[in-house]
C-alpha cells in the first residue's frame, strides 16, 4: 500500500502565498516522478507542476501558474512541495499530489493520489 498525505491548503488572500506538501510513505521502492494538479468546481482536473527523476529530470509548470508556483522534492524524504506566491482567487480548487511509483523492484510503474487539500484565495 502507499499512502501520499498532502498538507499546507487553507484559506488566503490574493497576491499571498502558501505552501502544500505531500509525502508519499508504504510500499514505495522507487518514485519516477512527483507532482501536483488541481480541480475547480465545475471544471477538470488539470496539472499545475510536474517534476521527473532519473537522468537530468525535468520540471513542467502550467502556463497560468509560471513565475509564481515554484515545485521542489526531498528525495530522502519522498516529499514533494510546491511554493505557491501571489496567489489570486482563480488559483482557487482543490490540490491533489500524484506520484508515478513502483512498489517492487519487478513492479510496473503505478499512479497514486492524494485525498486532496483546499486552497482558497478570496479577499
Amino acid at each position: 500500500q502507499v499512502q501520499l498525505v498532502e498538507s499546507g491548503g487553507g484559506l488566503v488572500q490574493p497576491g499571498g502565498s502558501l505552501r502544500l506538501s505531500c509525502a508519499a510513505s508504504g510500499s514505495v521502492f522507487s518514485i519516477n516522478a512527483m507532482g501536483w494538479y488541481r480541480q475547480a468546481p465545475g471544471k477538470q482536473r488539470e496539472m499545475v507542476a510536474a517534476q521527473t527523476t532519473g537522468g537530468a529530470g525535468s520540471t513542467n509548470y502550467a502556463d497560468s501558474v509560471k513565475g509564481r508556483f515554484t515545485i521542489s522534492r526531498d528525495n530522502a524524504k519522498n516529499t514533494v512541495y510546491l511554493q505557491m506566491d501571489s496567489l489570486k482567487p482563480e488559483d482557487t480548487a482543490v490540490y491533489y499530489c500524484n506520484a508515478v511509483l513502483r512498489t517492487t523492484s519487478l513492479r510496473p510503474l503505478g499512479s497514486y493520489w492524494g485525498q486532496g487539500t483546499q486552497v482558497t484565495v478570496s479577499p
